[in-house]
């Protein structure tokens, strides 16, 4: 529970620096986004483990795209009833191996050699267009 009141501390803090430095408008907006994050936060805290919770936001400090795409699909599961009990860590592990195989960039790579001309009377010299 520490973990969690530390969490909610940081970002009040943060939005409470933001509004300070920030457009009076964008208060409302601000607060929005504040509720949308404790309502996940608040899912999260249902569906997961300590362990897998742990996991989830070390992964959000170095990948957080790939985290949001897990919540996502984890909110998305709770929201349908296709969880049962909370997902553990080697269950968070399973899921995380599933959106990196749907996000999966595949890169290519093409290398171009330039065609060089040989000289017949000189032995392995190659002409000025190499």
């Amino acid at each position: 529970m520490a973990e969690e009141e530390l969490e909610a501390l940081r970002k009040q803090r943060l939005a409470e620096l933001q509004a300070k430095h920030g457009d009076p408008g964008d208060a409302a907006q601000q607060e929005a986004k504040h509720r949308e994050a404790e309502m996940r936060n608040s899912i999260l805290a249902q569906v997961l483990d300590q362990s897998a919770r742990a996991r989830l936001s070390n992964l959000a400090l170095v990948k957080p795209e790939k985290t949001k795409a897990v919540e996502n699909y984890l909110i998305q599961m709770a929201r349908y009833g296709q969880l049962s009990g909370k997902v553990s860590e080697q269950g968070l592990i399973e899921i995380l191996e599933k959106v990196s195989q749907q996000t999966e960039k595949k890169t290519t790579v093409k290398v171009s050699v330039p065609k060089c001309s040989w000289q017949k009377k000189k032995i392995a010299i190659l002409s000025d267009k190499c």
